[in-house]
């Protein structure tokens, strides 16, 4: 798959998943910033039509599975250095200091999260699973992970007892547990017809 257009593939959703993080968190947020959740939905639409206008109909997704794991893993370290998605204040043993309070280190949380899905998706890997399988189930983990992580995030207020992140990972999690359904669901066969004596 190592082909031209295949890194321009990968060149758009870079571009687009940069866009869309930004572009999310402004609108979102209305600050400035990424989000990672806005990242993986703009990049995801913007490899999706950079398909269609480059005329690939194979599966791409598996590409970039491994790699958007590895990545919030270390670079959720970037986020807990610099301050930013901090948590919620607590007394927990393992809180650490930050905004002037001990605080849930919720992006080390993120980190060890995707590191456990990185090591899932390693291993399911060696199953030999049909094409974008990788990709499906990095979505529904990263969606539940996030979900549950975000419970100790500190943010703006909930909407309907949710944050905004927490109802984007819900669609999220819908979105690829439906898609991974339906590429594991076995063919079905209907039966061969008795013939006739």
């Amino acid at each position: 798959m190592a082909t031209a257009g295949i890194m321009a593939l990968m060149g758009a959703g870079l571009i687009g998943g940069l866009v869309g993080a930004n572009l999310a968190q402004w609108v979102i947020g209305g600050t400035e910033g990424k989000t990672v959740l806005g990242g993986i939905a703009a990049g995801y639409l913007c490899v999706i039509f950079y398909k269609r206008h480059l005329g690939i109909t194979r599966s791409t997704g598996d590409l970039f599975a491994v790699a958007v794991s590895a990545g919030e893993a270390v670079g959720r370290w970037g986020c807990f250095y610099g301050g930013c998605c901090y948590g919620k204040a607590c007394a927990a043993p393992w809180a650490v200091f930050q905004h002037g309070a001990m605080r849930h280190p919720t992006q080390l949380y993120l980190s060890a999260a995707n590191t456990l899905i990185l090591v899932i998706l390693l291993r399911f890997d060696k199953t030999n699973p049909p094409e974008n399988a990788l990709f499906y189930l990095q979505g529904v983990l990263y969606c539940a992970a996030r979900f549950t992580i975000e419970f100790f995030r500190d943010g703006p207020p909930p909407v309907l007892y949710l944050t905004v992140a927490q109802w984007a990972c819900v669609a999220g999690f819908l979105f690829f547990a439906v898609k991974l359904r339906r590429l594991l669901r076995p063919a079905r066969f209907s039966p061969a017809p008795i013939p006739a004596r």
